[in-house]
């Protein structure tokens, strides 16, 4: 993968620079087009790149800073997952049913970005109908990790964190059902921030496979990027009644938060020796820096592994596109033909009974942090680091075997709790792969828990 020169400014610093007449955002977009140009033939992270319309939206961005606007992501360069509705763009879900679909309008949050002044670079690759933990699909290929190009970015969101890990551009969104913009981006050296159900609007877009859990993310390469495109986004549209206003969350400094640590979020998995060792030193980090630290476990429901869940994606899959498979099955994936295969088998009663263990897990979340006392929840984005690239998972972790979702484990609780989650780097394994912490605050204090996290991001590096 090429080197290039410079790494991106910070976004707040690219939109500064565009603001005062520093730069411009079309010589913004003329860098972003030339690195894609350079790095994505190894990598795969883009899947649609229209220079000309780029350019053209740029210098939209251009006239408004002539006319004396100052928009917060002036010239920001930004990359968006295969998923998310951009009009006129051809968004597929990685799915040869959609490589002809033109998206007729733009999600809100596309929109509120584009007013912000950011400048859509172009489309990024997901896993088929974002519902793999590996981003690779018949339509658009493998896409590689920056940092290793003989392994996986994860997924769904691979496209996305590797648009950002190779310094093709400075910010990308992406979607999290259950995991997909937090372990790219923990496989990555990123942060991925998944906020509170609700806080950003969701669509108009596709429909979903598993109905009210996604989030619309974005990746960056510090707190402080993902927090601003997230204040961005956020907020109530009546367009989607799903969405919610943010709430105001006090500022409180990392010393004076309760802190559950957690090394196994719960469950009694394996991890992998270097992921466990960074954790315990993210931890002691803290300890040594004021935090006042306990190790608690959350305690689950009954079954509340991903597995009870899995008939939710499964079925909403059968519902989708079970038509179509059932006409051409060589149309779609196999890694998706086989949760097509199991969501047409399931019965009704084990659709219910995952909506009920749904609703389980977000009560149980939810009264662990009141009953304990707890402000922040800590522990591994992932029990494993990267993968290689032509494995659809890791088939053992820590020497014992795992199923196909073993790498994942540590994620879906929280789309289906509704809470913030955000993951940030904290070290390497003894390959230079990067290693995640995973942090969650009650549902709503998404502002609370960016700041801690910015706070933890600072601590980490300078340790």
């Amino acid at each position: 993968m090429p080197e290039f020169p410079e790494p991106w400014s910070n976004i707040s610093d690219i939109a500064a620079a565009v603001t005062s007449g520093r730069s411009t955002a079309t010589a913004e977009t003329h860098e972003a087009l030339f690195r894609i140009a350079a790095a994505n033939g190894e990598i795969n992270a883009f899947v649609h790149v229209d220079a000309a319309d780029a350019l053209r939206r740029a210098a939209l961005v251009d006239q408004r800073i002539a006319a004396g606007e100052s928009p917060a992501l002036a010239g920001v360069p930004v990359a968006i997952k295969d998923n998310i509705w951009v009009k006129g763009r051809p968004i597929t879900q990685g799915s040869l049913l959609f490589r002809d679909f033109i998206a007729p309008a733009s999600a809100i949050a596309i929109d509120r970005l584009e007013a912000a002044g950011a400048v859509i670079i172009g489309i990024a690759s997901t896993s088929e109908f974002a519902c793999s933990g590996q981003t690779r699909s018949l339509l658009h290929g493998v896409t590689r990790n920056p940092l290793d190009p003989g392994r996986t970015p994860g997924g769904s969101s691979g496209g996305p964190v590797a648009a950002v890990a190779s310094e093709m551009v400075p910010l990308a969104i992406g979607t999290d059902a259950g995991g997909s913009s937090r372990r790219p981006p923990a496989h990555t050296g990123l942060v991925g921030f998944k906020p509170s159900f609700g806080t950003v609007p969701y669509g108009p877009g596709f429909e979903e496979p598993t109905f009210g859990v996604s989030c619309i993310c974005p990746i960056a390469r510090t707190v402080g990027e993902a927090a601003l495109a997230f204040e961005i986004m956020a907020g109530r549209d009546p367009r989607d009644p799903s969405s919610v206003d943010m709430q105001p969350n006090a500022a409180r400094s990392l010393a004076a938060l309760r802190i559950a640590a957690m090394p196994r979020w719960g469950f009694d998995v394996p991890v992998d020796p270097d992921v466990r060792e960074a954790t315990v030193r993210a931890f002691e980090a803290l300890r040594q820096a004021g935090c006042s630290l306990t190790e608690k476990e959350f305690t689950w429901p009954s079954g509340a592994a991903e597995s009870g869940l899995n008939p939710l994606q499964h079925a909403g899959l059968a519902r989708l596109f079970g038509e179509e498979w059932r006409r051409d099955p060589t149309r779609i994936h196999p890694d998706l033909t086989v949760q097509i295969e199991a969501g047409l088998a399931f019965r009704s009663t084990d659709v219910a009974g995952a909506l009920f263990l749904s609703e389980a897990i977000a009560r149980a979340a939810a009264g662990f942090f009141i009953d304990e006392e707890i402000d922040l929840a800590i522990g591994p984005t992932t029990p494993c680091t990267a993968w290689p690239v032509d494995l659809l998972a890791p088939p053992t972790i820590d020497g014992m075997p795992v199923g196909p979702r073993g790498h994942a484990v540590f994620t879906p609780m929280f789309n289906h709790s509704r809470q913030p989650a955000i993951t940030i780097p904290i070290g390497r394994d003894r390959d230079r792969l990067p290693i995640g912490l995973q942090i969650v605050a009650p549902r709503g204090q998404d502002r609370m828990l960016l700041s801690a996290a910015t706070e933890m991001e600072a601590l980490f590096a300078a340790a």
